[in-house]
């Protein structure tokens, strides 16, 4: 990376840190802006609406005009959605958006396709129940994570809280979002009195005493910033992939003590720029329960004045930690901090928790976690949805995992609830094949202005095809792997965590990633570039057919390609010719006699499935339908 200019000249910057400084907090020219008659906003609050939690995009599949709309992202700490928010924003789906509501790897809601002229009815219905999308987006602190299971235990509800005070502490203060959207009316909730303490504290140099924005200035932060909380083992919030990472400590009795501290991951990179890395965070030290909003705004403000702001590109902190070192990045911090970080406390091993399907909360109700494909609620599914959350008066969460968790189900609803879901093909995690269950991709094509090439439209197809290459190398259904695609390096659905990632590198083509971790523990590193969406067996098949022959004990898909090595596993791919053929032995698992078995072979190939893969889907829909039928 280039050396930041020593000499006594005016520092550069980047235009939007210009932008940032001339806007009077976020507010000029886009209060100005969202009331002309053009269809889109000019270059200054283009940028500058994403701080208000927006992006202009236009339709990438049309040639011609641009036709612009705006998506728009909400703020939801820990994936928290109140039963009127989630009504409200199925509604303005319908009524201004393009139908369909996504859930983000980011625990919130994305709308797509609002018009200009629409935005501030669409914002100030948000705002009026019980939303917002301040801070959803732009260079601030973004959504702060937490697990979104609803136990009603001390550690989950603990972790819970402080990610709201986190988020509380870190939002912004100065009014713009509610001048711009609401003709300044005040929609401020009442705050807990330990976050307005931490956050007006300037006994070691945090704040800008004078400053609307105490914490941000009129330059907020150099670039996004992220933050997640969970509980020891509760890696549902992929920890080690954000700005900070907070993990509570509990004692024996399960009373929070204090909180671990992991700083510096981030996703994030540029093709072909290998000063751009996706890094996992490091551990920063312990800090006891009453200092966390006071540790977590020291790092802020580390990054506040320290960050680059001279080329985004290398603004996230992970690029000033990678340059300083963590002890010099610890040792700054404490100077805003006034202590000493303790060392970090033992943890048990981390694993993924998906939450899907019923569970008890622990109150005497359940909830359930229903696996949405890529996040993307439309269609049946939607209106079933709706109907279930209205009729019940559930609250929701929303999964970093891009999933949904309906709460607080009396469990003489479950009966009912399972039924109208499944009709809606929102099945029990058991009739889902298990890598769709962990799969993510980002929306990319056709609104993303960064895709390169497809993700979310195309991921359903990767994953038929990855699971016709597991039969025909001879791996079980109930095996699997997490593949994860995005349509551009920015890594928006965290492919560099994946067992499998592919990244957008060129029309239908990907980068491929290996040597992630189920529990998402360890970085993947590049295998391949420049691979044809329709070359990917050839790169799958060898990888698969070695892993399922030469793999330990338990062994998953990315320790494997790490403990290989990616010369070996090239070397593999380079030679491929094919699985060796035993001799001709039919799958009689689903198959009585070979008359039924080719029967389905031929109708299988009509469909670009396996025989196996739709015996499974017809055996799936009769039992489903059976379960229909009894419960009506």
């Amino acid at each position: 990376p280039l050396k930041p200019e020593t000499s006594t000249a005016e520092p550069k910057r980047s235009k939007v840190e210009i932008f940032k400084e001339q806007s009077n907090f976020i507010r000029y020219p886009l209060n100005e802006e969202i009331y002309t008659d053009t269809p889109n906003i000019n270059e200054a609050s283009t940028q500058l609406i994403k701080f208000h939690g927006s992006y202009q995009q236009y339709n990438r599949d049309e040639r011609g005009t641009r036709s612009y709309s705006f998506m728009l992202r909400t703020k939801n700490p820990g994936g928290k959605v109140p039963n009127q928010l989630y009504l409200t924003m199925d509604d303005l789906a319908d009524q201004f958006g393009i139908g369909t509501l996504r859930l983000t790897t980011r625990q919130t809601f994305q709308l797509h396709g609002v018009l200009k002229k629409d935005l501030k009815t669409v914002m100030s219905t948000i705002i009026r129940n019980m939303g917002s999308t301040l801070g959803a987006c732009g260079d601030l602190n973004r959504n702060v994570l937490a697990p979104a299971a609803p136990f009603m235990t001390k550690e989950y509800k603990f972790a819970q809280e402080t990610a709201e005070n986190i988020a509380a502490l870190l939002t912004p203060q100065s009014g713009f979002y509610y001048d711009v959207w609401v003709d300044g009316e005040k929609f401020m909730t009442s705050e807990p009195p330990e976050v307005v303490k931490a956050r007006n504290d300037n006994s070691h140099g945090t704040n800008f005493p004078d400053s609307p924005e105490p914490i941000y200035g009129t330059q907020f932060l150099p670039r996004k910033f992220k933050i997640a909380v969970t509980v020891p083992t509760d890696n549902s919030v992929d920890i080690l992939t954000n700005d900070i990472g907070v993990v509570v400590v509990f004692d024996e009795d399960g009373e929070p003590q204090g909180f671990n501290i992991y700083v510096g991951g981030g996703m994030g990179r540029t093709h072909r720029q290998e000063t751009t890395f996706p890094r996992l965070g490091e551990p920063l030290g312990y800090v006891p329960k009453g200092d966390i909003l006071y540790a977590i705004k020291a790092i802020v403000a580390t990054q506040r004045d320290h960050g680059r702001r001279d080329d985004r590109k290398y603004s996230r902190m992970k690029y000033l930690i990678s340059s300083w070192g963590i002890e010099k990045f610890r040792n700054v911090v404490e100077q805003y901090y006034g202590k000493k970080f303790e060392p970090f406390h033992e943890l048990p091993e981390w694993e993924f928790k998906s939450y899907l399907g019923w569970h008890e909360q622990g109150d005497g109700a359940l909830f359930c976690g229903l696996h949405v494909d890529n996040g993307r609620i439309g269609g049946k599914m939607k209106k079933t949805l709706r109907e279930v959350i209205e009729k019940y008066n559930l609250n929701v969460r929303i999964t970093p995992n891009q999933n949904l968790i309906l709460c607080d189900i009396r469990s003489a609803w479950r009966r009912p609830i399972t039924t109208v879901l499944a009709q809606a093909g929102l099945l029990h995690p058991r009739y889902v094949d298990p890598l769709n269950l962990t799969a993510m991709a980002c929306p990319a094509f056709p609104l993303c202005p960064l895709a390169i090439t497809e993700a979310e439209r195309g991921i359903p197809d990767i994953l038929k095809r990855v699971r016709a290459v597991f039969e025909k190398v001879g791996l079980k259904y109930s095996e699997s792997i997490v593949i994860r695609v995005t349509g551009c390096p920015n890594g928006c659905a965290r492919p560099y965590m994946a067992e499998l990632g592919l990244v957008g590198d060129g029309p239908n083509s990907y980068q491929i990633w290996l040597g992630g971790t189920p529990n998402q523990t360890q970085l993947a590193r590049t295998f391949m570039n420049k691979v044809k969406v329709q070359d990917l067996e050839k790169v799958f098949e060898p990888l698969f057919y070695y892993w399922k022959r030469k793999r330990q004990p338990k062994e998953s898909f990315g320790d494997f390609t790490t403990r290989m090595g990616f010369e070996k596993l090239h070397e593999l791919v380079d030679k491929w010719e094919g699985p060796v053929q035993s001799p001709v032995r039919h799958n009689l698992k689903p198959f009585a006699d070979k008359e039924t078995y080719e029967a389905m072979e031929e109708l299988a190939k009509l469909q670009n499935k396996s025989p196996h893969q739709l015996a499974m889907e017809v055996i799936r829909n009769f039992v489903a339908a059976q379960q229909n039928g009894k419960s009506e």
